[in-house]
């Protein structure tokens, strides 16, 4: 009989691992989680929004002590041509209190600050190893070896946290073909500015925040922008779809440099230092690239799960990488209570993720990063918008003031956009968005 080292080694100390960790150690399980930087989120590049609702039930209270930046109380949809901006913004301070709805944070204070939960629940790091490989007995998965001398550790149950292009589900052969197209890169400067400076440029005060997402001004690339308010710097950055990237001749940091000098970009970073630069490639296109979910013995949760939710209106993916965490987590407590570590023994995990906002949401929303990414979408309706919108407001006496229908009509025409296509992506977008 196989003897094991542990009841769960979970592979990647990001924010699935860590609240994975964390249901199976409360739950009385002897549980490793592996970290292959030398503390949990030194390896991560992050530029966005944490939405933590998630951990409502599994830390109570955890705004009160989450290592947040700023609440997001205001957000505002750009859209950019080269010379032209077009913003609608939202504000709402229901935002700004408990339970909250958003905030930025830093990815290694936030990543520590879930490892050492579920630490402190009994689950323990290892820091600074790398999971290389499978191990297996009669086709099954019974654990992982390291880069340490006689660093094997057997487990009745592996959970592959290990981000995107997880390593360890294709060695496990749940992942099917590669495809760049699925795949985006997501460039981040963070820009030192002082509070006081930021709270006047982005209208807020005291923990305030506010996130602008904007599509256009990436340089021709397909793809979109950012601007994040921390407490005392921003992330600004680009994330550009790998084969358009690769088929023109900018690299991404003159796109960001371009970007950020953008009229509509340029006022707010102004005077600006840059302190860091990073880049890190996004599992883009939702459910139609994840890999299998379950297999014998072995889960994956997190990015290596593509569990990113990049669907225009809605940029989402650390609350999914928690709940599917925490999902991953109950299915393995589900499994050792039954002494099945099976595929079908971790069937608890599948049916969690369909029956709550992870996969529904995925699925729901299926053709978004498709209709978001496309060149229509990406490069002629900009155009069209911000064009019909400076001819609506400019005063162009003795001339009368145009129609709104002729002056759309005009400008679609202008944009080299047809009435079908128009028609056409309207409804695809009610079908995916309504």
């Amino acid at each position: 009989m196989t003897e094991f080292d542990v009841d769960v080694v979970v592979v990647g100390a990001g924010p699935a691992g860590a609240t994975a960790a964390t249901v199976l150690a409360r739950a009385g399980h002897s549980v490793i989680l592996l970290e292959r930087g030398p503390f949990p989120g030194s390896k991560n590049m992050y530029g966005g929004v944490v939405y933590p609702r998630i951990l409502d039930q599994l830390h109570p209270q955890w705004w009160e002590e989450a290592p947040v930046q700023r609440w997001i109380t205001r957000r505002s949809t750009m859209v950019l041509t080269d010379d032209q901006a077009v913003s609608v913004d939202f504000r709402s301070q229901k935002w700004g209190s408990a339970p909250y709805n958003g905030a930025t944070a830093f990815r290694p204070d936030w990543d520590h600050w879930l490892a050492s939960k579920a630490e402190a629940d009994g689950a323990t790091l290892v820091c600074s190893t790398t999971a290389t490989g499978l191990l297996r007995e009669n086709g099954q998965v019974v654990g992982v070896t390291t880069d340490r001398p006689d660093g094997d550790l057997r487990a009745r149950v592996v959970i592959a946290c290990d981000g995107v292009n997880s390593f360890l589900a294709k060695e496990a052969g749940m992942y099917g073909e590669v495809d760049a197209a699925n795949y985006t890169v997501g460039v981040k400067e963070t820009i030192a500015l002082p509070k006081e400076v930021i709270d006047e440029r982005f209208g807020v005060r005291g923990r305030d925040g506010m996130d602008i997402e904007v599509l256009g001004g990436t340089s021709g690339v397909n793809g979109g922008g950012f601007v994040y308010t921390n407490l005392d710097t921003l992330a600004v950055g680009c994330v550009l779809k790998l084969p358009k990237l690769a088929a023109q001749e900018l690299r991404p940091e003159e796109i960001i440099e371009r970007f950020k000098q953008h009229p509509g970009i340029a006022p707010l970073v102004e005077g600006g230092e840059v302190q860091e630069y990073s880049a890190h490639v996004i599992p883009e296109a939702g459910l139609s690239m994840m890999p299998q979910m379950t297999g014998d013995g072995i889960l994956i949760a997190g990015d290596a799960a593509a569990m990113c939710l990049a669907a225009g209106l809605w940029l989402e993916g650390v609350n999914f990488a928690m709940a599917s965490g925490i999902y991953a987590g109950e299915a393995a407590v589900e499994a050792l209570a039954s002494g099945d570590a099976s595929a079908k023994g971790l069937a608890g995990y599948e049916r969690r993720l369909n029956d709550t906002f992870v996969l529904r949401d995925h699925k729901r929303l299926h053709r978004a990063p498709e209709i978001v990414l496309s060149d229509r979408v990406q490069h002629l309706y900009p155009q069209m918008i911000a064009n019909s919108v400076e001819r609506m407001f400019r005063v162009d006496n003795p001339t009368p003031k145009p129609g709104l229908i002729r002056v759309l009509n005009q400008e679609r025409k202008r944009a080299g956009l047809k009435v079908r296509h128009v028609v056409r992506d309207t409804l695809e977008g009610l079908r995916t968005f309504g």
